[in-house]
């Protein structure tokens, strides 16, 4: 399973395209896209969708790459993390559908 960082750095260099090139494209320093692409720096949702769109990667794909990213990251220490994960799903289901009212 891969994270959004790998997703990225494989699509990036599927479609020939330098780190500089993509960096530039995102108004961002190397070393920060870099990070990116080994999970060490989150990107902001604006540049999710960038990506998306320069790298021909659906924009709701990516963006779940990312929140399972930061949710997984978050959790993978925990002995009830599978727990959790089933009752939060349910809980985001209740508040969608009670927020929204």
């Amino acid at each position: 399973m891969k994270t959004g960082g790998q997703l990225i750095r494989e699509r990036r260099e599927a479609k020939g395209l330098l780190l500089r090139h993509i960096a530039a494209f995102l108004d961002i320093d190397q070393a920060i896209l870099s990070r990116i692409e080994r999970s060490e720096r989150k990107p902001t949702r604006e540049n999710i969708i960038k990506l998306a769109e320069v790298l021909s990667i659906s924009e709701n794909e990516l963006l779940i790459q990312f929140m399972s990213d930061k949710i997984a990251f978050d959790i993978v220490n925990e002995d009830c993390a599978s727990q959790a994960l089933k009752v939060a799903g349910r809980k985001v289901k209740y508040l969608k559908e009670h927020l929204n009212k």
